[in-house]
């Protein structure tokens, strides 16, 4: 598909030279039908596309401890079959009109995006509306569906890098919903049945809990007729709302061995509790850590990789999230270097706090975003996507309209600052999968206590 350029390059004054160029937003119309169910529109008449981004306002941590992984199974069986449609004829429709539906889970919302030519737009979106009022869970397709999700589990555990985020976010969160598996695990998978996930659909699955944004070739009056008459008729009621609380901080070392004895390499992980998605800060803690570990030339990347060649790569970045999500260093090296790598990481966050950045680099920083940002919003589907996730977070378009201005005004000040409150020196959680023979004994000096798993056990 051709690329969309949604951002517009518009000059503070008529001197081209005279001033850095700002940006601007496409407008789109957001409404709501009468059952409470948002909708967010807007024209991109370039390509012949229509993209659709369901959002549901309830992720995953309202599954009830032991059925981690049920609100992915929910959204994952919309498809599998409606009160007049078989998951075969579904997507043998979807085939012959080309036409793209995909759903996914993560902690604060879930989605389900879908794609159709404007020529096939009526049909398609009969189909969309089919999916999501009308789905019917059958068993046969719910046991496939979650045996799948087992063996996929189980298969992802032979590759250390695939399972990492697991055991961290179980290992940081513990108890708090962010430290569940988005997608369950062997035991959780396998105490479900086709009830739990219609349960949850009756419970969650209300228009009032529901935000669809629509980005592509039509006109917003044509848009909202056609979704008021397919959605309009959905009855609300009231959705639970569990309380969602601030996870606490981590407080000392703590450090987690996952033992893979057939590893040759240890991936490891370290970090604390980091930030949450409308932070204040959020522009300047993204400067920093673009400079940190957040782009090839970071600091991080520079030390390992470049200079010292213990691994192909090392990043940090944070997960925004409702409430704070983990800020995170990972990286991977052989196994005769993993105290020397995981040393050296260290030295470099130790210098970013003790040197903080220059001028030049917070400079270089603000060029680099600047360069890579509008490359994050160049089709209907990630427009669609972006302007979903604001309604859910109560933003709005000025995330973009006043990125440059966030970005001219940080100073050294603020920088340090951030580097202070943000970048965890003092209280680290590390998280290694690796051979624990061949390096448990000279990790410990990480932490006063090492915890330990075996891979093949259930579960992270």
């Amino acid at each position: 598909m051709k690329k969309i350029f949604f951002l517009f390059l518009l000059f503070c004054s008529s001197s081209i030279f005279a001033h850095e160029p700002q940006l601007e937003f496409p407008d789109y119309k957001k409404t709501k039908l009468t059952n409470g169910m948002t909708l967010l529109l807007m024209e991109q008449q370039e390509v012949p596309i229509v993209s659709f981004q369901f959002l549901l306002r309830t992720g995953t941590v309202v599954d009830p401890p032991g059925k981690e992984g049920l609100s992915a199974l929910t959204i994952g069986m919309l498809r599998k079959g409606t009160k007049t449609r078989s998951a075969d004829q579904i997507s043998s429709q979807l085939d012959f009109i080309g036409g793209l539906v995909n759903e996914s889970a993560s902690y604060d919302y879930c989605s389900l995006s879908a794609e159709f030519l404007k020529k096939d737009l009526t049909e398609g979106m009969d189909l969309l509306a089919d999916i999501l009022l009308n789905p019917v869970f059958p068993k046969e397709e719910f046991e496939k569906l979650s045996r799948q999700r087992i063996d996929e589990i189980k298969a992802a555990k032979d590759a250390a890098s695939n399972v990492l985020d697991y055991y961290y976010a179980s290992y940081v969160f513990g108890k708090h919903p962010y430290g569940r598996s988005v997608d369950g695990d062997e035991k959780s998978l396998a105490s479900l049945v086709s009830e739990d996930a219609l349960g949850h659909y009756q419970n969650f699955y209300k228009p009032g809990n529901v935000i669809l944004a629509v980005v592509g070739d039509f006109k917003i009056a044509e848009m909202e007729s056609l979704l008021r008459r397919h959605f309009e008729a959905w009855v609300n009621q009231p959705v639970p709302s569990p309380e969602l609380p601030e996870p606490a901080q981590i407080q000392g070392n703590k450090l987690l061995l996952v033992n893979k004895p057939d590893s040759t390499q240890t991936f490891y992980r370290i970090g604390n509790i980091g930030s949450w998605r409308t932070n204040p800060d959020r522009v300047f803690i993204r400067v920093v850590n673009t400079l940190f570990g957040g782009r090839y030339t970071s600091m991080l990347n520079s030390e390992l990789r470049i200079n010292s060649g213990l691994t192909y790569g090392c990043d940090s970045w944070f997960e925004n999230r409702k409430v704070r999500g983990p800020f995170s260093i990972e990286s991977f090296t052989s196994n005769e270097t993993t105290v020397k790598a995981m040393d050296l990481t260290l030295d470099v966050l130790r210098r970013l706090h003790e040197k903080g950045i220059t001028q030049e680099a917070l400079s270089s920083a603000r060029n680099y975003i600047k360069g890579q940002f509008p490359l994050t919003m160049e089709t209907t589907n990630q427009l669609a996507y972006v302007i979903a996730e604001w309604e859910l977070y109560e933003m709005d378009s000025s995330e973009i309209t006043n990125l440059y201005q966030l970005i001219n005004a940080m100073t050294l000040a603020d920088a340090n600052r951030v580097i202070r409150e943000y970048f965890p020196l003092d209280n680290l959680v590390f998280v290694l999968i690796g051979k624990a023979s061949d390096i448990e004994d000279a990790v410990k000096k990480y932490s006063p206590k090492i915890d330990r798993k075996e891979i093949t056990d259930p579960g992270f």
